[in-house]
């Protein structure tokens, strides 16, 4: 690749040299250069020199285009018409050599980190490193960090997404070719078995290319459910546990004597196979397969791991001392060939008795299997006080170097990740709740139309039934299938919660929470299922009911809704019997869909001030639970940065955020990736929980008064466009591949909640991922510029408040910071060419005239508050990627507009439709953080 300086770029198959603009990144493009020329050989050898020619052609007219040298229709003109079985190979060495972009850009973030470190410099803000030399310069006494962080939690939640869609061998070949590429980092021409380094990459290279990138068939949860579970091998299993024991190590050295951090802080969740809002596949089957294979990949690892341990622990007790308690467990195994072998034998014991376990619990059964006749655990807990003593043991022994080893590593992971491996959340929409209760107390006699009451009226009889204890229907109940259905979920869910532990379904999810009655028709569900029990002395509650505030007006209203069912004493009981801890979930998705960028960005704020005030007047702990997605639009960026972003007092320790789409893959499939990115989770949370980091001082009111008023500009000149324009909803449809998200099997989710064609009703991920496929990427800043340039209104020294704010306050900062980040990964030439797909050239203007008016608006007053003309410097890295990567998406667009023409024109070829499924995931590829 080539740097702004260079004069001429080199073609995929080519490894010339270039000019040399930045010195530091020069490594970088050497290995893009190295990547991209044994992609080129590859697509030489395997499909001809036609394709590769054309290939290259596309390449250079796509360069050609960034310099201005020629107009963008000539580009379009090279693909029209082209033959669908050329457009194939095209489409997919551009997606191809984005993910070795993707390899090369991780590469060097490890090598620019190391250049630091070795340089002497400061550690690096959003690192542990750094955190701790802030949390020492404070001063903080022992007894506040231990308050602050009592039940603290950090976790990152998979979700499933419809773009991420790569095989696992795609995803294995891709993390074989980071080890060979880390491997040259480090200088070596030779794997450590001995073999040729780029001969390697070559072979999987060609693998790669042989491998098919996307399935035929539409995404199965299943599917997504292995998708989900990958990252436990691929990294969740090592770095988790490893991680939790270095925080918690640090802290306790700072603070000695305390129990901080005495649990691990972070744990992982899930929403694969237990999200039905809006998905119909989701069954009371497929929650056990969720929660069961969840589990078997947990005790997979331990039968690993013991199994390793028994090999690597052959300590004799002809030569060491072993406890009474070691002794005892070693003597329940009873095999002569290892009597002088204590440690072994313990071995032996702990894998059989985690076989019974197995056998009892798991609908599948782990290779390694111990059969000693032996009792099963009972709970995680009972696994750990073996394991425990067994470390206790080696210490005794003068052996803690062997304790600290796997088998430490061992314990980490059963205190983190006991049997249930990961807690998935139970997720469903209000209406539905509705639906099912009434249906359930008018079977029940208790009221024949719930659905007809007044709030007030609602509130007392769900109050009154949660406050009994017996059922509303019993075995013979002639229910709908959505009534059936549900509760077979739910009863499922409880199922997996008595099997695995409470941790396995730690939270039940309320979707469009809009009142205090969805709240507790939640909690009855629960009751009906036996996961709740608010007559008995001690108040069973081992699931936690969690409002989700989606749309502008919700979030407004949330704390209030919150503070209403607190006051019931039968909810309040609950909440007590979870240690008086009360999760909030909030909806940046749809809250930007309803009313923009700016708007609700500052209805969370305002949201989680307000959370935070109610939290303080009833004495409840607040987790707030952030439904993030990969783009800005549904509150991406960087993790450190809109962590440090909340308001004060929002973060207390726990944090909870969803991750999803290419996002997943880009954080978590590779173990020192992983580790760099839930660091910095843990990094902002300590700092936000225990360091005043919104920087406003007694100016905080002023400065909120300037977003109130800024927010609701931005959210006028947001609807005027999305919610009254005529024709919006069919430009969007015309001019984006929407329709075709939900018509080419992209994912196990229907694209709208309902079947209508309403804004409203579609979900987020669609609505921002055709968004970003069309290069418009609307939901990340339309109304901001509208909002700013009315504020000024020429006045400079409004113009003045706003760039103090940007200067002094993380809030402000992160959301001027990531709409540049959308702002750069636009493209309204690119755009053009899909609001060409509008038929009606009226409406097209009308549209898309108001998109461009509004992106210049927006650039400018960017560039007016920041005093920065470059979008991106304050975010070099991305600069770089912007600038080496962006003209290989040139041709996927100009191939998707193409294939969608002929789609919509009737062409049913199979290989139309592919093509335009492989361009998506080629284009989520390389933006990275298209959902």
């Amino acid at each position: 690749m080539a740097d702004s300086t260079d004069s001429t770029l080199e073609p995929i198959g080519s490894v010339q040299r270039t000019n040399v603009g930045r010195e530091a990144t020069e490594p970088m493009r050497e290995d893009i250069r190295l990547l991209g020329a044994i992609l080129g050989d590859t697509v030489r050898e395997q499909n001809g020199d036609n394709i590769f020619d054309l290939v290259e052609k596309a390449r250079v007219e796509s360069f050609r285009i960034r310099r201005s040298e020629i107009d963008r229709a000539e580009l379009a003109d090279l693909f029209r018409d082209i033959d669908v079985h050329q457009a194939i190979p095209v489409i997919r060495a551009f997606t191809h050599f984005a993910l070795l972009a993707n390899v090369a850009e991780d590469i060097h973030r490890e090598r620019r980190r190391a250049v630091h470190e070795a340089a002497g410099e400061p550690p690096q803000d959003s690192s542990l490193a750094a955190t701790y030399r802030k949390l020492d310069g404070a001063q903080l006494d022992a007894s506040v960090v231990t308050a602050a962080l009592t039940g603290a939690l950090v976790s990152p939640v998979i979700t499933a997404h419809p773009t991420e869609t790569r095989r696992r061998t795609v995803f294995d070949t891709q993390h074989h070719i980071t080890e060979l590429m880390r491997l040259r980092l480090h200088g070596h021409t030779r794997t450590d078995g001995g073999r040729d380094i780029e001969t390697e990459l070559r072979r999987h290279i060609l693998t790669l290319w042989q491998t098919a990138l996307v399935r035929l068939s539409r995404l199965k949860i299943s599917d997504e459910i292995e998708t989900g579970l990958r990252y436990y091998p691929a990294a969740f299993l090592d770095v988790i546990p490893r991680v939790n024991a270095e925080v918690r190590d640090a802290l306790q050295q700072r603070w000695p004597g305390t129990q901080v951090l005495a649990q691990p802080i972070l744990r992982p969740g899930s929403w694969i196979g237990g999200d039905r809002d809006g998905n119909p596949n989701v069954t009371a089957e497929v929650v056990r397969l969720a929660t069961g294979r969840a589990a078997y990949t947990a005790f997979d690892h331990y039968f690993g791991e013991i199994c390793a341990l028994e090999q690597e622990l052959s300590l004799s007790s002809r030569l060491v001392r072993t406890s009474q308690e070691m002794t005892a467990l070693a003597d329940a195994c009873a095999e002569p060939a290892r009597s002088d072998e204590p440690y072994r034998r313990a071995l032996r014991v702990i894998h059989a008795r985690l076989t019974a376990t197995a056998m009892r619990i798991l609908d599948d059964q782990p290779a390694l299997e111990l059969d000693l006749g032996l009792e099963p655990y009972e709970t995680p807990e009972q696994l750990l006080a073996d394991l425990d003593t067994v470390d206790a043991s080696l210490r005794d022994n003068g052996s803690a170097v062997l304790a600290d080893d796997r088998l430490g590593r061992l314990r980490e992971a059963v205190r983190v990740f006991g049997f249930h491996l990961s807690g998935l959340d139970m997720r469903q929409n209000s209406e539905v709740h509705e639906q099912v209760i009434s249906e359930l107390l008018a079977w029940a006699g208790v009221h024949p139309d719930y659905a007809s009451l007044p709030e007030e009226a609602r509130v007392e009889l769900l109050a009154a039934e949660i406050g009994t204890r017996r059922p509303l229907v019993g075995p013979g109940a002639e229910l709908s299938e959505l009534a059936a259905k549900e509760l077979g979920i739910v009863r499922a869910a409880a199922r997996a919660v008595k099997v695995f532990g409470p941790q396995a379904i730690p939270n039940y999810i309320i979707s469009m929470c809009q009142s205090v009655s969805d709240m507790l028709e939640a909690a009855v569900l629960l009751k009906e299922a036996g996961l709740l029990d608010a007559t008995a002395g001690a108040v069973y509650a081992p699931v936690g009911i969690v409002p989700l505030f989606e749309t502008i007006d919700d979030l407004q209203r949330g704390s209030a809704i919150l503070e209403a069912a607190l006051d019931l004493p039968v909810y309040r009981a609950l909440v007590t019997a979870r240690g008086d801890q009360q999760e909030v979930m909030l909806g940046y998705s749809d809250s930007n869909k309803d009313g923009g960028y700016l708007a609700a960005n500052w209805a969370l704020y305002r949201a989680e001030l307000d959370l935070v005030d109610s939290a303080q007047r009833t004495g409840i702990r607040l987790r707030l639970f952030h439904g993030r997605g990969g783009t800005v639009g549904r509150g991406g960026g960087p993790s450190y940065d809109a962590i440090l972003a909340q308001p004060p007092g929002a973060v207390k320790g726990s944090l909870r955020i969803t991750e999803q789409g290419e996002v997943i893959a880009a954080k978590y499939a590779e173990p020192r990736i992983a580790h760099r990115n839930l660091e910095t989770l843990l990094a902002a949370t300590l700092e936000s929980t225990l360091l005043d980091v919104e920087g406003l001082g007694e100016d905080a009111e002023d400065a909120y008064r300037v977003l109130d008023d800024l927010a609701a500009r931005a959210q006028r000149a947001y609807a005027e466009l999305v919610h009254e324009t005529p024709g919006f909803v069919e430009y969007f449809k015309a001019s984006t591949p929407v329709s075709e998200i939900g018509a080419l099997n992209i994912g196990s989710r229907p694209t709208s909640r309902k079947p209508t064609t309403a804004i409203s009703d579609l979900r987020a991920i669609p609505w921002v991922l055709a968004w970003s496929q069309s290069r418009v990427m609307l939901p990340g800043w339309y109304g901001t510029g509208t909002a700013f340039e009315q504020f000024v209104a020429g006045d400079d020294t409004k113009l003045e408040i706003l760039r103090d704010l940007y200067n002094r306050w993380p809030f402000f900062r992160t959301v001027l910071s990531n709409m540049a980040q959308v702002l750069s990964k636009s493209d309204l030439g690119l755009a053009a060419r899909y609001s060409e797909l509008v038929a009606d050239e009226e409406l097209r203007a009308r549209v898309f005239d108001k998109i461009v008016d509004e992106h210049e608006r927006t650039v400018r007053m960017h560039g007016l508050i920041t005093g920065q003309d470059d979008l991106l410097a304050d975010n070099p890295a991305l600069a770089r990627s912007v600038f080496n990567r962006f003209p290989y998406l040139e041709p996927l667009n100009h191939l998707q507009v193409e294939l969608l023409r002929r789609y919509r024109s009737g062409d049913d070829d199979e290989l139309v439709q592919r093509g335009i499924l492989l361009t998506m995931s080629g284009l989520a590829s390389a933006l990275r953080n298209s959902g």
